[in-house]
């Protein structure tokens, strides 16, 4: 078996040498991750600089390893399209340095990367990891990778979705389980601060915080509130056919139909 794998926190990222380090035990993996940090970078990609493709010698001689000065969907699109001599069967983006719950998938390079590979017909799993008071530990979720990944090859064969995965920050003794979930909502009451630079000129700068909303218990963050892997299937195909279907039956002005 051949495993992608990328981030948006950069190929130094501890969270992505995590994964590799477990992945590898059970497959050949490539990784082709962005030179820095791309967090945010949503599904961007490069058009109007030329990308520069790199190769890495972090992780040793027996894994094929590629730094890239683009986003994370860049990484994915470049490496399947041209550096890659076989498509691979699988791939995994992150582990990301914090969760991506809810809405923030939209803005999410780690799940922007995973649902680029989707769409070049390849299975593919994003893994985040929900931090504790801002306590990050990567064991139960690099040590629950091979197994998350091991259960979705076993039991789904199609190659166009996405699974988000969140794994709460604790050792892996004290993970409750992992839950099947749907996304939650998640806002921000976001702030843009007016700040003043050196030369006088003005600038913004982004801040907020998280507003507390009720979701059910059928969401990813109510499974990372209680101790457990949060695993979401996610499609990059947004129709709403429910609407679709009743605007059918719409009379449309200067509708000749």
């Amino acid at each position: 078996m051949k495993i992608l794998i990328t981030n948006d926190d950069g190929i130094n990222a501890l969270g992505i040498k995590r994964l590799a380090k477990e992945l590898k035990k059970i497959a050949e993996i490539t990784i082709i991750a962005p030179d820095r940090e791309r967090s945010a970078s949503g599904h961007s990609i490069t058009m109007h600089n030329p990308l520069r493709i790199e190769k890495s010698e972090l992780y040793g001689e027996n894994i094929d390893a590629w730094q890239i000065n683009g986003t994370p969907s860049d990484c994915i699109k470049i490496g399947i399209e041209s550096i890659m001599k076989e498509k691979p069967d699988l791939v995994v983006s992150g582990i990301n340095n914090g969760p991506n719950l809810g809405t923030d998938v939209l803005y999410s390079g780690t799940v922007s990367a995973a649902i680029e590979g989707a769409i070049h017909d390849v299975p593919s799993v994003a893994i985040s990891i929900s931090g504790i008071d801002r306590k990050i530990d990567y064991e139960g979720a690099a040590l629950y990778s091979c197994k998350l990944v091991k259960d979705i090859l076993e039991n789904y064969s199609e190659n166009n979705m996405v699974f988000n995965i969140n794994v709460p920050s604790l050792p892996p003794e004290e993970i409750k389980g992992i839950r099947p979930t749907e996304l939650s909502n998640r806002r921000y009451n976001n702030t843009y601060e007016k700040r003043k630079d050196p030369m006088g000129r003005y600038y913004y700068w982004l801040s907020g915080e998280l507003k507390q909303l009720e979701n059910n218990d059928n969401t990813d963050i109510k499974a990372i509130e209680d101790k457990m892997i949060s695993i979401t299937p996610l499609h990059f195909d947004l129709t709403d056919y429910n609407l679709l279907n009743k605007m059918k039956k719409w009379k449309f002005i200067n509708s000749k139909s």
